[in-house]
């Protein structure tokens, strides 16, 4: 039998445990036996293999076997530099690494900080005394008490219940608060009133249980178990650098294999041949790519972070960017989770509920509400359950305090619902009752009009119900209220604590009483919550509402935020459980859709079938039944403060402030991350065509070669890094959220990227650097055919100047890659202050290798003239004109895709 099927007396002997808890001996016995009572963190890699997973990935393969050649070239011929190409390209490995590596552990750190907020201690009953202990320390058979505001530190079977009531939401997804009570109850353990799991809150009143499984044997701990079974897989951005360097490494691979070849073909030796075909491989590469993609998604983190979302994982930073569909809970996501009094209907119409309450029956009705309450206010705060913390402090606002004295309390239970409390007051004892509109009516003989008893006939009936739902359709959470004049007093001894003793007196009490009124109660939403969901409706991201809530109050909700317009289409979990994949698949087709009455496991299946039709989705959640979705989901958002450990653990991000508003500004600062990726990488492929020319040149026209290889790794490692960084930190352009995701099969390296940077940028500069080589040799004389030694004055002076000139047209080229469609002058040269910061020091980098003994020892470099830096800068203004023209025509004949800001 499952515990919840046994009386107290069996659970004591089936646990060997008795009324006067377990002894210190039996504690430690036990502890060892069972272990701690501790929820092990969902299962990831070692810190060593994750470590080792960032030397590993693919692009770090590409540049490993760029050091291994350069490592092996140096061996076979060595004082060719290649020594030093090989450590630096290393360098870049380890650094990049080691960034990535602590940037995400700081992130899981900032995470365990969270939950270590609050130490967990609970009340344990040990040997016949009560003592607070710590939660991890308790074991089966321990006797815990519990109290209003507890979490529930390990699955209990109940032996004491008074008016206690558990809000099961971290385990269900329920948010409604559930009356406890201590009778065997046959059935699933789920479903059973006599059990309270671990992880859930105690919302009122107060009890005693027995520790019946703790740590992984709870049901908390089965299903955070079940979260290591799904497998998240990569991220769109991680997808698409593995397919960016997979194409670039081919790339140079196979122009370097063919020109190694080709210099066979016109009677170069083999070391020439190997160093060129290196050089040029070095040189497409763009070793820069790997720590600047890095930063600017480290960067965007940190932005995030200042706006409330802390990133787990640096890669989901993008993944924000290309969400398509948003799953989202309400209560306390959209909605603040703080219930108050919205609407008072009494006498045939709405009564505002600061209204001066004048009328005899709305008073009676406050009262009500006031006393058939078992919420209090003390120490200046309201406590208890948050409906009716809600009720109480509308009712003190209105009338004060209400002085009487309770007699009986017949508790709310889901089968009756509804509660009454027998009260003696001034003239006599009352009894007052609210509960479900359509439970309470029917127990009512008599409504009250104007302070006037009068007899409830069928058309008020009628009128009543189409109340509650005018009620309901407003988004509000709509209870009864009903009293009765007692003939005498009830005595207390008559109110049993079994169900039984409780329907007889229900069956006395509880009949031809007088209506009073609804109150309608509502969570308000957030209100910054409408302008964000007209930001993603503007954005092209479809968001789905996922509730546990009743279909009526969520499509009000739902229609007060703007979240739908048109006639959407609701599901409720009992006909969701009776659909097909297909038939779902058919209805999430739809633009509109909410679903109402879910569970956790239902949101796993939502979640799976839109990842199955291609949808980027992002699912927010808080409770451990949520943990696999949230890992399913390509962004896992939990909830950082009424969030549980396990969905933490499983997700992506983590809402510092539960907000939904949060995600939105995540999604931009994603779509800005991502932009900004396109951005650098256009500016550090453009300077690839420069390194390449030249070597191009020094195979097929017979000329010194124009640059070296460490001079190609300065560019790519040195100079180049700081404003790419610049450009990873550029603002949001103001229509990134009007503009829909993007597409799944969108390529980051995609051919108006390539062709622009590869096509167009890069012949302007590789023409400049081209130009300088030779002004400087031809300016001292060198006759064509004439081959230059390494350590040659003229020759060191003239890659000086091709190197120069490389430096110069980037910087133009740092300002054209700040839009690929806007012009400079609508954009703003001082918008980006990084940028002039980042040139500055890039400059003097560049004049620190020129005319520093240093600079001209490590890199092969000779100081110029001043005369060769001023004829290479009009190629900068070349560059900024031509791609000011090439922007010109782009906006003019292809005009950028949006999506219209009220589009559903």
């Amino acid at each position: 039998m499952n515990i919840n099927e046994l009386t107290k007396e069996d659970v004591f002997r089936t646990l060997v445990a008795s009324a006067q808890g377990l002894s210190p001996e039996e504690v430690r016995r036990r502890l060892a036996e069972f272990g701690r009572n501790e929820i092990t963190a969902v299962k990831g890699k070692s810190l060593v293999l994750r470590l080792l997973g960032q030397f590993t990935h693919f692009l770090a393969i590409v540049l490993w076997l760029a050091a291994f050649f350069s490592f092996l070239s140096e061996y076979l011929k060595p004082g060719e530099g290649m020594l030093t190409l090989g450590l630096a390209i290393v360098a870049v490995i380890v650094i990049n690494a080691v960034f990535t590596f602590t940037q995400e552990y700081r992130a899981e750190k900032a995470l365990e900080a969270l939950k270590k907020l609050l130490p967990f201690n609970v009340k344990a009953i040990r040997s016949g005394k009560e003592s607070e202990v710590p939660a991890e320390e308790i074991v089966p058979g321990d006797l815990i008490r519990l109290a209003e505001g507890d979490k529930v530190p390990a699955d209990l079977r109940l032996i004491e219940s008074s008016a206690l009531k558990v809000n099961n939401a971290p385990l269900t997804g329920e948010s409604e608060s559930i009356l406890r009570s201590i009778a065997p109850f046959p059935g699933d353990p789920i479903d059973s009133p006599n059990i309270a799991f671990a992880g859930t809150t105690i919302v009122s009143g107060n009890g005693v249980g027995i520790v019946f499984a703790t740590g992984m044997r709870t049901e908390f701990g089965r299903i955070a178990l079940l979260t290591e079974t799904v497998t998240p897989g990569l991220s769109p951005l991680q997808k698409e650098i593995v397919k960016a360097t997979r194409i670039v490494a081919v790339i140079a691979a196979v122009v370097g294999a063919f020109f190694f070849i080709l210099g066979f073909a016109i009677g170069r030796t083999f070391w020439a041949n190997f160093i060129f075909a290196i050089g040029i491989t070095v040189a497409l590469i763009p070793e820069g790519m790997l720590p600047t993609v890095t930063l600017a998604l480290a960067m965007g983190s940190q932005r995030m972070a200042k706006r409330k979302a802390l990133i787990k994982t640096l890669s989901s930073v993008e993944t924000l960017g290309s969400v398509t569909v948003i799953c989202t809970d309400k209560t306390g996501t959209l909605t603040q989770n703080n219930m108050v009094v919205a609407k008072v209907w009494a006498d045939g119409g709405i009564i505002e509920p600061n209204a001066a309450l004048t009328g005899a029956t709305t008073r009676l009705l406050f009262t009500t509400a006031a006393l058939c309450n078992n919420a209090r206010f003390t120490d200046n705060q309201y406590r208890g359950d948050p409906t009716e913390t809600a009720l109480l402090k509308a009712a003190r606002e209105a009338l004060g305090d209400i002085p009487a004295k309770r007699l009986f309390e017949i508790p709310f239970d889901s089968d009756r619902k509804m509660m009454t409390i027998g009260c003696a007051r001034e003239g006599g004892a009352t009894a007052f009752s609210k509960g479900a509109p359509e439970r309470l009516l029917s127990l009512c003989s008599h409504v009250m009009i104007n302070g006037e008893r009068k007899p409830l006939e069928d058309a008020n009936r009628e009128e009543l119900i189409n109340a509650d739902h005018m009620l309901m359709d407003m988004g509000l959470r709509v209870l009864a209220f009903a009293s009765k004049e007692l003939s005498a007093p009830a005595p207390s001894s008559r109110v049993k604590e079994n169900a039984e003793g409780e329907e007889v007196v229900a069956s006395e009490i509880e009949k031809e009483m007088t209506f009073l009124g609804f109150i309608g109660l509502q969570d308000p939403p957030r209100p910054e919550v409408p302008e964000a969901i007209k930001k993603c409706h503007g954005a092209g991201i479809r968001i789905i509402m996922i509730t546990g809530d009743g279909s009526r109050t969520a499509l009000a909700i739902a229609r007060q935020i703007g979240l739908v317009k048109g006639t959407p289409v609701v599901i409720e979990g009992s006909a969701f459980d009776l659909m097909t994949d297909q038939e779902l698949l058919d209805k999430l087709a739809s633009p509109e859709m909410i679903f109402s009455r879910m569970t956790p496991k239902h949101k796993m299946r939502v979640v799976s079938l839109l990842k199955d039709k291609g949808e980027v989705v992002a699912v927010t959640g808080d409770g451990v039944n949520d943990a696999p979705a949230l890992k399913k989901a390509d962004i896992g958002i939990s909830m950082g403060i009424t969030g549980t450990d396990v969905a933490k653990e499983a997700s992506n991000m983590i809402l510092l402030d539960d907000n939904f508003a949060t995600i939105v500004n995540a999604v931009e600062e994603g779509r800005t991350v991502y932009e900004n990726i396109k951005k650098f990488l256009t500016y550090i492929f453009a300077s690839n065509i420069p390194e390449a020319v030249p070597y191009l040149g020094y195979i097929l026209f017979n000329i010194p070669l124009p640059l070296t290889i460490l001079q190609i790794l300065l560019v790519d490692l040195g100079t180049d890094m700081l404003p790419a960084l610049a450009l990873g930190a550029e603002k949001p352009t103001p229509g990134v959220m009007q503009q829909p995701p993007r597409k799944v099969n969108e390529r980051l390296l995609n051919f108006p990227l390539v062709a622009r940077a590869y096509l167009f940028l890069g012949p302007i500069e590789a023409a400049a650097c081209m130009f300088g080589f030779f002004w400087v040799l031809g300016a001292g004389g060198w006759t064509w055919g004439t081959l230059l030694p390494a350590t040659n004055l003229l020759y060191m002076q003239a890659t000086t100047a091709c190197l120069t000139a490389i430096i110069i047209v980037q910087v133009a080229n740092v300002f054209a890659c700040r839009s690929s469609r806007e012009s400079l002058f609508t954009t703003g040269f001082f918008t980006n202050k990084l940028i002039f910061a980042a040139i500055a020091v890039e400059m003097a980098l560049q004049i620190f290798i020129v005319y520093h003994p240093y600079g001209n020892e490590v890199f092969s470099t000779a100081p110029i003239s001043l005369n060769t830096w001023l004829v290479l800068i009009p190629f900068a203004i070349l560059l900024l004109a031509a791609e000011e023209g090439r922007k010109l025509v782009m906006r003019r004949f292809r005009p950028p895709l949006t999506v219209a800001s009220d589009s559903p």
